[in-house]
């Protein structure tokens, strides 16, 4: 029986992620995986729907040409062409994360893994134990028990970018990130979207601002947006509600996910909720067992489960890691124009500040790409300029959020971005200018 200083169960962006800072720490190192390199992320979440993303916003792109006067009579969208590109680039982004683990001399094993409390870890016919085990399993799609649903034929997003032909018709049950999301990637291919969405709004956890301007570019998109009512049943391929009757030739669930939380189960360890509990170092009830990504809590983002996975390791060898605060991790919508957000929303603020807004109407680089639809928004405090949030809607805007992040990570304030010297024209001079607004001298209002 092999042992090693450190076994992480699940290859997703937390475990291989760690598994490879692991090993550059002189760790001896095994990664388990049941399924494929970079879990669900890679394989049926960020990465696949980003690539059906940026094929539509190109058409959006090809239309807008169009009313410039660069004319494009005739366009033509081969589906199956898209999706074998989306392939070809998820192939080679696992071809990637496979040479990182040959590299760096992590063992790698392919199979379900189970695990008993005094640390050994059986996959396949392989045995081994760890004096440190990270469990980073993730999550799998879930689709609440509506009545009648058994009748029905529907996809999740671990089945939906197996298509192969572009669907006329796509119904999406949810009104999250996922969902708003799949209907920005294909109703600009063709595909009539229709939403369904019990709550009040969309992108409920999200800027407040953001989401008319999301609903108005659904509106252009003729994505149908149904919101605050009740299911009823599902019943074949129709789907009953307290507003009406709805028929479906697709039907797609992106009502969240759940944590794969079997193993934590077997070992007995103890929950909060769904979720695994640990604790301020992200260590379960059992010592020397941790838990990382969508298995605990925070933000269900690939990026944060990196971190933990980080800084777990960090932790175990000994780095003494600064904790992650969660007011530093980036929230993204990739829908068109994007959604890019860090820190407190505005709601969320319990101390005096000030919030200000700049609109991307008066930016030159907006209005030369014909992308006005936006904002940035900066809240910070009162008596410092302290960045306590920040929001940037724009096309593009998730990377011009980091700008912003850097500066907050780096301990500078609002007076620090009013100083910084932007490239003009740029999108980005836009954050200069909200923060000099927070000192009542902005330029361009």
């Amino acid at each position: 029986m092999e042992k090693f200083d450190i076994a992480i169960i699940g290859a997703g962006p937390g475990g291989y992620v760690a598994a490879i800072h692991a090993a550059k720490h002189g760790k001896k190192v095994a990664l388990i995986e049941r399924d494929k390199l970079g879990g669900a992320c890679y394989n049926v979440g960020c990465i696949p729907s980003k690539i059906l993303l940026e094929h539509s916003k190109l058409v959006q792109q090809i239309k807008r040409g169009n009313s410039w006067g660069i004319e494009v009579p005739h366009m033509e969208i081969n589906f199956p062409r898209l999706m074998q590109r989306k392939d070809t680039i998820i192939q080679e982004l696992l071809t990637n994360i496979e040479q990182y683990i040959v590299s760096n001399h992590i063992t790698l094993y392919r199979g379900e893994a189970s695990v008993t409390k005094d640390l050994t870890i059986t996959t396949g016919k392989e045995t081994l134990t760890a004096t440190d085990i990270i469990l980073a399993t993730g999550s799998k799609p879930f689709v609440p028990p509506f009545a009648g649903l058994e009748s029905s034929t529907y996809f999740t997003t671990d089945t939906f970018f197996d298509l192969d032909e572009l669907p006329a018709q796509l119904t999406i049950i949810g009104g999250g990130v996922i969902a708003v999301e799949m209907a920005f990637s294909l109703a600009p291919l063709g595909t009539k979207v229709t939403m369904l969405n019990h709550s009040e709004d969309i992108l409920q956890t999200e800027e407040a601002e953001a989401r008319p301007l999301i609903r108005e570019k659904m509106q252009k998109l003729d994505i149908e947006l149904v919101t605050d009512f009740q299911f009823e049943k599902f019943e074949g391929n129709t789907i009953h509600t307290s507003k009406g009757t709805y028929t479906y030739e697709n039907l797609l669930f992106a009502t969240g996910r759940r944590p794969n939380t079997e193993i934590a189960q077997h070992l007995g360890l103890t929950f909060d909720g769904r979720l695994i509990a640990v604790n301020e170092h992200l260590e379960t009830s059992q010592p020397h067992i941790y838990a990382i990504g969508d298995l605990v809590g925070g933000y269900q983002l690939a990026h944060s489960a990196s971190a933990e996975g980080i800084y777990v390791v960090d932790h175990i060898v000994g780095n003494q890691p600064t904790p992650i605060d969660q007011t530093t991790i980036p929230r993204c919508v990739y829908t068109h124009p994007e959604i890019a957000t860090f820190g407190l929303l505005e709601e969320q603020v319990k101390e005096p500040y000030t919030v200000t807004k700049m609109p991307l109407q008066t930016n030159p680089k907006a209005l030369m790409e014909g992308n006005t639809e936006g904002f940035v928004k900066l809240i910070t405090t009162e008596d410092n300029g302290q960045i306590l949030g920040a929001c940037v809607v724009a096309d593009g805007a998730t990377e011009i959020l980091n700008a912003i992040l850097a500066v907050r990570n780096a301990g500078g304030t609002a007076q620090s971005l009013a100083h910084m010297i932007f490239p003009h024209p740029t999108v980005s001079e836009h954050i200069g200018d909200a923060a000099k607004a927070v000192f009542g001298k902005a330029i361009h209002q």
